[in-house]
């Protein structure tokens, strides 16, 4: 594929549209950490738009290698994401409900996030079919752009959740699992039809 305006093009709204799950987990994650600090929002959508652009590479990898095998992993995606969603989902609902009304704050640790970013982007592995005839650097370069578009999405989402969790502190963290579950359903959903 020739590097031109079209590239740029396609490659930035198929970061988008790979985005907005991690959108959604972003916005879920400051509405349970409203005094989140900006290196940690950094750092929650550097691992996001990081995932993004890894598990397309990944994707293009097994189609121009081992296709076979990864045509018989893909159907395990949407279950794949929906436990990971609905286990972090719930585990936040119900420490939200163990707390106390002085505690607000949710543990986002390491591995939580890993989680997250798994889970938000395992769909993208099958984005490696629609840039199989890419070469390995237009294939690096279209991801690159798709880790940005999710970086700044999820800055965006970062920023709306921890203002929204402000205001709503107190329910925000059930809001935040509900959001988590409810995106988990729907992964699981489109991947079924």
């Amino acid at each position: 594929m020739k590097i031109n305006l079209m590239f740029f093009i396609n490659s930035i709204m198929l970061g988008a549209g790979l985005a907005m799950d991690a959108f959604s987990v972003s916005v879920a994650n400051a509405l349970s950490n409203p005094k989140m600090s900006k290196s940690k929002m950094t750092t929650i959508a550097g691992v996001f738009g990081g995932f993004q652009f890894l598990m397309p590479m990944i994707g293009w990898f097994c189609v121009n290698t081992v296709v076979n095998y990864f045509n018989a992993f893909e159907k395990f995606v949407p279950y794949i994401a929906l436990v990971l969603l609905v286990y972090i989902g719930g585990k936040m609902i119900i420490e939200s409900i163990k707390k106390g009304d002085g505690e607000n704050e949710a543990a986002l640790g390491a591995g939580t996030l890993f989680v997250q970013g798994v889970a938000t982007s395992i769909d993208a592995l099958s984005v490696g079919f629609t840039i199989q005839k890419y070469s390995l650097v237009s294939a690096l370069i279209a991801c690159a752009i798709i880790f940005t578009v999710t970086f700044i999405i999820c800055i965006a989402g970062l920023i709306i959740g921890k203002n929204f969790g402000n205001k709503y502190s107190k329910h925000a963290e059930i809001i935040g699992g509900i959001i988590l579950i409810a995106i988990g359903i729907e992964i699981f959903v489109k991947g079924l039809v």
